[in-house]
């Protein structure tokens, strides 16, 4: 791979010895890999490939994944390359902890964090660009989180709405990509040797309005997929230097994954605790990840708790949600019900008042109010466990091959299924709703999702960050 030349300049400069072999690194193919989903009902693998073990983490297998298979298109699995795993298990967030993902998008971290919280506890999941915030949006739906609230805001926006609030904050920061060179050649394209000093400066600005957010002994995740200094062990340093109040919690390291520098900063053996992960040292791209912690307690902290979301539902829409959870789903109790026009979400216990806030996406999209009847959405199919559902079917493979193309298919044993909505399953796991009418199961899969089932699908491109 040809690098830029001040890259290549820099890195001999910083690396010494080390840096034939970092160079060589380069040109070493990329692993694939992904993470299964501990919130699905069925853990085992359909269709997709497990080659090893990532290293850190309990979820994490190498393996390319195809778009339409149905490991992904049920949510069991997310697309995410190695060293982009360690960010969430460095983060650890428990369940029923307020957690924000401040620039969460595409959804690898998001997902992730939501694995460890169990559908308990509060997870924002926020993304300033509102192109990118629809992708995250799509990519939590599908992994099947009840308990995330996606925003499309500037991080100045949050800390106005909830500042010291959250339990853990995690922040992959916008960043000169370096470590992505040989998997994204492209961003070689932005880069010259001043790019990461500015985007030093926008991590600045943003961690700025991050610490604002962190309630008395809350924890702060940072992460890059850069190896430059001035975004990461600099950053580091700056932050201990700004706000005395925070530490550095030392980072249980994996065979492979190294120490901070210290000597690229200000040589303070602190920033030894934070982590780096070298392409030529592990399979994986590069990043770095540092943990911080408040040292304030709750007598150095004032904050205001916020107004929280209540349910919304006129008569007319209580009154047809109800028909359908008594029909499907008797023993579902969400915490908050609240009406988006003629969208049904159901939201997160103790989620804050909403009504100022740019809103992607609200806990778990039940469903559309339609003229007297209620329709169920994909994200409830998704989200909600099979066993909570009084009428379930399940479609095998050539039944699922018609389903997610947008087509009806007749069910093998007329005589067992009564008319009504059912999830249809795949795998165990819940693929979408249908509708059958005397045999015949109508197609509701959603028609910007659908596709033509191949024996060789195209694999999917894992995600960057």
């Amino acid at each position: 791979m040809k690098l830029p030349a001040g890259f290549e300049e820099k890195y001999r400069a910083l690396l010494g010895d080390e840096a034939d072999a970092f160079m060589a690194s380069f040109d070493k193919p990329v692993v694939k890999a992904y993470r299964v989903n501990p919130l699905k009902a069925q853990q085992t693998l359909y269709d997709t490939p497990d080659d090893g073990r990532v290293p850190w983490g309990q979820w994490g297998h190498i393996g390319t994944v195809s778009g339409h298979s149905v490991d992904h298109t049920t949510g069991l699995i997310y697309s995410q390359e190695p060293s982009a795993q360690l960010v969430a298990e460095v983060a650890h967030p428990n369940p029923g902890e307020r957690v924000l993902d401040l620039a969460a998008a595409p959804g690898g971290k998001s997902t992730h964090l939501a694995s460890f919280m169990n559908g308990e506890g509060l997870l924002i999941s926020n993304e300033i660009f509102r192109k990118r915030a629809t992708v995250l949006s799509e990519n939590i739906e599908r992994f099947g989180v009840q308990n995330a609230i996606v925003t499309n805001h500037a991080p100045q926006d949050l800390s106005k709405w909830l500042p010291g609030y959250f339990d853990k904050i995690i922040l992959d920061a916008p960043c000169s990509g370096e470590g992505m060179f040989r998997k994204d050649p492209g961003a070689m394209q932005y880069w010259d040797v001043d790019y990461p000093a500015k985007c030093a400066a926008l991590q600045r600005e943003i961690l700025t309005e991050a610490v604002k957010m962190m309630k008395p002994g809350a924890e702060l995740t940072y992460s890059t997929c850069t190896f430059a200094p001035e975004e990461d062990e600099q950053i580091i340093a700056w932050l201990i230097d700004t706000y005395p109040w925070l530490e550095i919690v030392p980072i249980d390291k994996p065979a492979g994954v190294d120490d901070g520098r210290p000597e690229w900063a200000d040589g303070n053996p602190e920033l030894a605790k934070t982590a780096r992960l070298f392409p030529n040292h592990l399979d994986g791209e590069g990043h770095f990840v540092a943990k911080l912690r408040s040292k304030l307690t709750d007598e150095d902290v004032t904050a205001k708790a916020p107004k929280l979301a209540t349910t919304n539902l006129n008569k007319e829409q209580s009154a047809l949600w109800a028909a359908f959870q008594k029909d499907m789903l008797p023993d579902y109790q969400p915490a908050v019900l609240q009406a988006f026009g003629e969208q049904l979400y159901a939201l997160p216990a103790g989620t804050p008042d909403m009504k100022r806030v740019q809103v992607m996406r609200a806990g778990v999209h039940l469903g559309t109010f339609k003229k007297n009847r209620f329709e169920p959405s994909l994200s409830l199919a998704l989200a909600v466990q099979p066993t909570e559902f009084t009428r379930v079917y399940a479609t095998n493979d050539e039944e699922w091959a018609k389903y997610v193309h947008g087509d009806t298919f007749f069910v093998a044993d007329r005589a067992a299924y009564a008319n009504g909505w059912y999830l249809l399953t795949m795998n165990g796991n819940g693929t979408g709703f249908g509708k059958l009418v005397d045999g015949q199961m109508k197609n509701f899969y959603p028609k910007g999702l659908r596709f033509q089932v191949r024996e060789q699908p195209t694999a999917l491109e894992d995600e960057m960050y």
